[in-house]
């Protein structure tokens, strides 16, 4: 049973670019312009009349966009919850502007060991992320630590959790890894690996939506029946002011928006392609978080109810539900 018809997340890639070159993505790899202030503050009131709750300003490296901090204000000033995550590298030159602005501001970190999670993003940003930390509290902000849970890190997660997020009294997110395309990611998580995060979910200061976890002992979205909603549940748009559908990492098709998001939105095209979400050939095994996460919110099926306690748990130690709800 549907429980929300309309958009609830827009995912805004703001650029294509990164200034690193992490091996389970390939994002960094694609050539890609900046958004522009007059595209996002037309695209921001269009969503708003959609119905999306939620901005995830997103790359690429979104700080490497020079006026994040005035599309992040944007948002706010329209009553958007904001999320951003960053490799650090940028984050303590840009924390003083960025204050205030960002609701949910994740820092990726793979590895308590500084050489394992440098060389697993391709530079040098352990200390980025260290520092980021220290400016973050200084300045009053409720940071994150993002964690990509991977068969080759495992042995990680319990350091991160207990020598960096406890001390800092920071949530720690666990990001179970995912195949899509070409990229190299070692086949996805084993199911011992699985039970580990899974039981690492379970504890103080810890988020992991069990939905995820569900979703991989399932074998993934099920084209005859999917729980894939990417498409009417989130509003893609590249770095080239296009709405991409069905999703960014399929991206079949994409519609120059002119200043048009909302119209565009309910055209017959977009509309057609919407029905096929999570029924097209390559949807089928699929299990991106970015899509399944707000997918679980919108239809009430056992993928609702696994991701129900950790959802509730996330926004109780952030404090977000009165946000969520009367935005």
């Amino acid at each position: 049973m549907r429980l929300i018809q309309k958009p609830i997340l827009c995912n805004y890639y703001v650029t294509y670019r990164c200034n690193a070159t992490c091996h389970f993505c390939d994002i960094w790899e694609k050539p890609s312009p900046y958004i522009k202030v007059q595209d996002v503050e037309a695209n921001l009131l269009a969503l708003k009349k959609m119905g999306v709750k939620i901005i995830d300003f997103t790359g690429g490296e979104p700080l490497l966009h020079r006026e994040i901090d005035i599309f992040l204000k944007l948002a706010k000033d329209l009553g958007f919850l904001t999320t951003i995550t960053t490799n650090g590298l940028l984050y303590p030159k840009k924390a003083k502007a960025l204050k205030g602005l960002v609701d949910m501001l994740h820092f990726s970190l793979d590895a308590y060991n500084k050489e394992i999670h440098d060389k697993a993003r391709g530079v040098a940003c352990y200390d980025f992320v260290m520092q980021s930390i220290d400016i973050a509290h200084q300045l009053g902000e409720r940071p994150d630590i993002l964690f990509t849970a991977m068969n080759e890190n495992m042995n990680e997660l319990e350091d991160v959790y207990t020598k960096i997020c406890l001390p800092n009294n920071l949530v720690l997110i666990i990001n179970p890894v995912f195949d899509y395309n070409e990229v190299e990611t070692g086949g996805g998580l084993t199911a011992e690996n699985l039970e580990i995060i899974s039981k690492m979910g379970r504890k103080k200061n810890v988020y992991l939506n069990e939905g995820f976890i569900q979703l991989r002992k399932d074998g993934g979205n099920k084209v005859i029946d999917p729980v894939c909603k990417a498409a009417s549940s989130t509003v893609v748009i590249s770095p080239h002011n296009e709405l991409v559908l069905p999703c960014y990492h399929l991206g079949k098709k994409k519609f120059p928006i002119e200043q048009k998001l909302a119209a565009l939105y309910e055209t017959r095209e977009v509309q057609q392609l919407i029905a096929l979400e999570g029924r097209l050939p390559e949807c089928e095994g699929c299990a991106i978080n970015c899509y399944m996460q707000p997918s679980f919110a919108v239809e009430l099926n056992k993928y609702f109810w696994k991701a129900l306690p950790s959802t509730f748990k996330y926004n109780t130690m952030k404090g977000m539900w009165k946000k969520a709800l009367f935005k």
